[in-house]
């Protein structure tokens, strides 16, 4: 597997984002969407990677500049051929990584608040995140959980 920084222009990328975007239109209501569309991971505040076995696209993760301490994941999605192989593992830990090389104090997330939503809410769980209150633009939705991860905890005396 190798991840690689994407300009967000290639057929199968499209594609995949297109599918992520049809799965949060049958699981959430439009007001309780924040998945970006191409144009919006285009944009100078967005990275943005794709996951790939030779041609075969595996997966996407984006990450958001919100300030010099912040960072936000966007559009971490699995190709649905390639579930359960720890493709989201390897993103997750590749956004992590990128976030703490920036320096950034805190890396949140906005994901959903239904059952089709709990594998991706329990992955985060592992890696340390923590459910927190609405930050950035966002506001408080039933339809919607906000977590959090400390990248510089306090050293304990």
């Amino acid at each position: 597997m190798e991840i690689k920084r994407d300009d967000v222009t290639g057929l199968k990328v499209i594609q995949l984002l297109q599918e992520h975007q049809d799965r949060m239109a049958d699981h959430s209501p439009p007001e309780s969407r924040h998945v970006l569309d191409v144009k919006a991971l285009q944009q100078d505040n967005i990275s943005f990677w794709s996951l790939w076995h030779a041609d075969e696209l595996l997966g996407c993760v984006a990450l958001k500049h919100w300030s010099d301490q912040l960072g936000e994941i966007k559009s971490m999605k699995t190709a649905p051929s390639h579930t359960k192989k720890g493709v989201g593992k390897k993103l997750l830990q590749h956004v992590i990584a990128e976030a703490k090389n920036r320096g950034y104090k805190h890396l949140k997330l906005e994901t959903g608040s239904m059952a089709y939503f709990k594998p991706a809410r329990s992955l985060y769980l592992k890696f340390g995140f923590s459910y927190c209150q609405p930050f950035g633009d966002y506001v408080q939705d039933p339809n919607n959980v906000f977590m959090a991860l400390d990248l510089h905890p306090a050293k304990s005396s």
